[in-house]
């Protein structure tokens, strides 16, 4: 059954190049092997080969029998920039995925990033990915410099993706109040997940997902807490009026539609995902390359599920096959 990665990371060796060019806000230092170490509030990537040599790489998925990978960018993302430096930033990212995806011819998908303190350029950018490059849609961060996905600002950028019929993606960055999270790695650990929760809620109460319907939402590690905690947001719905002000009906209504990608590698864990959402909306995820990350975890995990053959194999690869139109 073809296995489909949804959930991993590449840094462009252009955009490498690029943060240690001087014109970056983000610091670069080089590790005692030769690799970029990026560094950003509460925690830093080290950019191992895997991160940014794409045939290396390739061999990889090769040697674990994985199909193709939908490739994306991680933090610190070009929104840490100034707005200028941050368009040409992520225009340059989705140049070379977009090369990546035609010379690999099927090996790799890709999803856009976006300039995202700079709401006008990343309509501008996800219109130039879509329909220039034919990539199918684009990562979010959770927030955007501490300013939630639910702001207004960020709705020229929804009715966009919403002509589109795009999938967004949303992804973690530092949290707010990432200082309480600076020692035993919490941040991403426990912070992560906590801020995709938040801006998967706040895209929800505040209408954003009822106002553009045509938006594929997916989220990534599991959905961070929403299985978990998809109840207590319905009884907010119940029992506040606030919590009914943007949406007709409750939350849980929502984030059924949205996916969730495996990067919890409980098989327990994904097991209440697929209660939630259901088998047609989770998709095979690793986290490659990332410390954290872990290809065999993500395919072991998955085989260890008491679901049928078929489920099986729509979790693998079918799911985020049809969500892609690959």
């Amino acid at each position: 059954m073809p296995v489909i990665d949804f959930h991993n990371h590449f840094y462009p060796p252009a955009y490498l190049e690029a943060l240690r060019s001087g014109s970056s806000a983000v610091e670069v230092t080089i590790d005692e092997d030769g690799n970029p170490r990026i560094f950003y509030p509460g925690d830093y990537n080290i950019a191992v080969p895997g991160h940014r040599d794409i045939d290396y790489r390739e061999q990889v998925l090769k040697d674990h029998g994985v199909d193709t990978q939908v490739i994306t960018l991680t933090t610190p993302g070009t929104h840490v920039e100034t707005p200028a430096t941050a368009a040409k930033f992520a225009a340059l990212v989705n140049n070379a995925f977009a090369e990546i995806v035609r010379t690999k011819k099927g090996r790799f998908s890709a999803l856009a990033t976006l300039p995202l303190n700079d709401p006008a350029a990343s309509v501008a950018e996800l219109n130039r990915a879509c329909r220039d490059l034919k990539l199918r849609g684009a990562m979010l961060f959770s927030n955007v410099n501490g300013i939630g996905l639910d702001d207004q600002r960020f709705w020229p950028l929804y009715e966009a993706a919403n002509d589109l019929g795009a999938v967004l993606y949303i992804h973690p960055t530092h949290p707010v109040g990432v200082e309480a999270m600076t020692d035993y790695w919490l941040m991403p650990l426990v912070g992560f997940l906590c801020d995709t929760t938040l801006a998967a809620a706040k895209i929800v109460f505040s209408g954003v997902a009822e106002r553009f319907p045509r938006i594929q939402w997916a989220l990534c590690h599991l959905g961070g807490a929403i299985p978990y905690l998809a109840e207590r947001l319905d009884r907010g719905f119940e029992a506040f009026t606030e919590c009914r002000a943007n949406i007709p009906r409750p939350p849980s209504s929502y984030l059924r539609n949205f996916y969730y990608d495996t990067v919890n590698f409980n098989p327990k864990a994904i097991q209440l995902a697929i209660a939630f959402a259901g088998i047609d909306h989770i998709m095979a995820g690793s986290d490659y390359p990332h410390q954290i990350g872990s290809i065999p975890k993500m395919l072991s995990s998955i085989q260890a599920l008491d679901i049928s053959d078929a489920d099986r194999a729509a979790i693998y690869g079918g799911n985020a096959k049809r969500l892609l139109g690959l």
